[in-house]
C-alpha cells in the first residue's frame, strides 16, 4: 500500500465492536487506519476491505498487544506502511466469565490486567515516542477505552475488569499531564451498556437487554455512538481537552 498525506491512526482490537466502528468512522474523516487484531484476521480484513472499497486507506495488522515485542513490531509496521502516526486508540480489552470474588484466581486477574492495562501503557509509550515534540514528532492524540464499570464497580460480575478500567482512568489522567506540553492530548471514553460481542465473552449475550431499563435513556448504546465520541476527542474540535474521562453511558 502506498502512503498518502493522511495521518496514521492505530486502533487496537479493531476487528469488531467499538474498535471496528471507530475504524470505519475514522477513515471517513480522513485518517489512514491500522486495524489491529490478535486472532480474528477475517473480521479485521473485512473492516479494512470495507474502508478501502469506500476510498479510504487501511491495513489490517496482527499483534498481541499484551506482548511488548509485538507492540513494538506493530508500531514499526504502521511507520513503514502508513507513515506519520497522528493518533492512537487503545481499544483492545477483555473480560472473562461473570463471577463473584470467591471464584477469582491469580491467572484470571493477570490475564485481565495485562490486556486492559499493560497493553494500554505499552501502546501509549510507543505512540509518545513517535508523536512527542521532544522526539521530533508533530503531536497527536491518544484515546483510551475505559468503561463505566470503572466507577460502578461491576459487583457480582466483573470486579477484576472494573478494577482494570479504573487503572486505565488513572493512567489516562497521569499521562495527559506528563505529555501536555509535548503536543499530545490524552483522554478516555467510558462506554456503558453497548451492544457488542464482549457480553458473549462474559457468558451473557443478552446482558444489555437485561439491564437497559436501569439506563436513564432506557436503551443500550451502539458502537457507532461510542466511535463518535472517540473521533471527537481525536479531532481538533477537542484541541483544549486533555486528561478527561468522557462517559458514553446513556446517563447511567
Amino acid at each position: 500500500m502506498s502512503r498518502d498525506r493522511r495521518k496514521a491512526l492505530l486502533i487496537t482490537g479493531a476487528g469488531r465492536g467499538i474498535g471496528a466502528a471507530t475504524a470505519r468512522l475514522a477513515a471517513q474523516r480522513g485518517w489512514a487506519v491500522c486495524v489491529n487484531y490478535r486472532v480474528r484476521r477475517d473480521t479485521a480484513e473485512t473492516v479494512a476491505d470495507a474502508i478501502r472499497a469506500a476510498g479510504g486507506v487501511a491495513i489490517a495488522a496482527q499483534a498481541d498487544v499484551a506482548r511488548e515485542s509485538e507492540v513494538v513490531r506493530l508500531f514499526e509496521l504502521v511507520d513503514g506502511q502508513l507513515g506519520t502516526l497522528g493518533g492512537l486508540v487503545n481499544n483492545a480489552g477483555i473480560l472473562e466469565r461473570q463471577c463473584r470474588i470467591e471464584a477469582l484466581n491469580a491467572a484470571r486477574i493477570e490475564r485481565v490486567m495485562v490486556v486492559n492495562v499493560t497493553a494500554t501503557i505499552l501502546c501509549a509509550r510507543e505512540a509518545v515516542r513517535r508523536m512527542a515534540r521532544p522526539h521530533g514528532g508533530a503531536g497527536g492524540a491518544i484515546v483510551d477505552l475505559s468503561s463505566a464499570a470503572a466507577r460502578l464497580g461491576a459487583p457480582g460480575e466483573y470486579i477484576d475488569y472494573a478494577a482494570a478500567k479504573g487503572a486505565v482512568d488513572s493512567f489516562t489522567r497521569g499521562l495527559a499531564l506528563e505529555v501536555a506540553d509535548q503536543g499530545i492530548r490524552v483522554n478516555a471514553v467510558r462506554p456503558g451498556f453497548i451492544y457488542t460481542e464482549i457480553h458473549s465473552d462474559g457468558g451473557e449475550p443478552g446482558r444489555v437487554d437485561r439491564l437497559k431499563s436501569g439506563v436513564p435513556l432506557k436503551r443500550g448504546g451502539r458502537p457507532e455512538e461510542v466511535a463518535r465520541a472517540v473521533l471527537w476527542l481525536l479531532s481538533d474540535e477537542a484541541s483544549f481537552t486533555t486528561g478527561e474521562l468522557l462517559d458514553v453511558s446513556g446517563g447511567r
